[in-house]
């Protein structure tokens, strides 16, 4: 049977600066392409600041000045990071893993619904809208009677000659009051949420204790 690929798993204390980020998952890249470094999967927070993927829309930019804004170069539109979101960057070789890219972002979203059942939580995802959901019976409808949804995760993926980089990042605690300054991921109406949020005492330590009780990919 064919042995899976060995996975580095890293963790950074503190918030890494977004561009510092960027640089080390370009070099990382590079290195797994070229045979000289391991997989691997970062987990870190980030200042609060805003990206932009390829397919942002300037309109969902409602407050340009609010946090820095940066070109992320991945897929999908306008996000927030900041503290209290854990952050995960997924660089593994898909040329090993079957170069089916689908199938990958279907094994990303799989991941995050895995870790929320960790805390009895039942995320969704839905076509036409990227990242995980959660319906929320509690809250008012919207205008023409759709039930309420909110967003705990986002999932923004790229990859380069079949590594990946970027990939999800989950809500523990932030200050949701920050993605008021976009449209998150361009849809209208929706909220946003976190595991807080929703009254669960989850800590950052509890949620990276779930992403690698089940992760996919080691």
């Amino acid at each position: 049977m064919r042995a899976r690929p060995m996975v580095e798993w890293t963790y950074s204390d503190g918030l890494v600066p977004y561009p510092d980020a960027l640089a080390q998952m370009e070099a990382q890249v590079a290195e797994i392409r070229a045979g000289t470094a391991p997989e691997r999967i970062w987990l870190l927070e980030h200042p609060p600041l805003y990206t932009a993927g390829t397919s942002a829309n300037r309109d969902d930019l409602l407050e340009p000045d609010r946090f820095p804004v940066y070109e992320a170069r991945r897929g999908g539109e306008y996000t927030y990071h900041g503290p209290g979101q854990r952050v995960v960057y997924v660089m593994v070789d898909l040329d090993k893993r079957g170069r089916d890219v689908r199938c990958f972002v279907r094994d990303l979203e799989k991941w995050v619904i895995e870790t929320l059942a960790e805390f009895n939580l039942s995320g969704e995802i839905r076509p036409g809208r990227v990242g995980v959901w959660l319906p929320r019976p509690d809250k008012p409808a919207l205008p023409d009677g759709t039930p309420r949804e909110d967003k705990i995760a986002a999932i923004g993926l790229r990859v380069r000659k079949w590594v990946s980089f970027h990939g999800i990042s989950i809500n523990v605690e932030p200050d949701l009051s920050h993605f008021e300054g976009i449209v998150p991921c361009g849809i209208q109406g929706h909220g946003v949420t976190s595991l807080v949020d929703l009254g669960l005492p989850v800590t950052m330590d509890d949620v990276d204790a779930a992403l690698r009780k089940t992760c996919p990919f080691t």
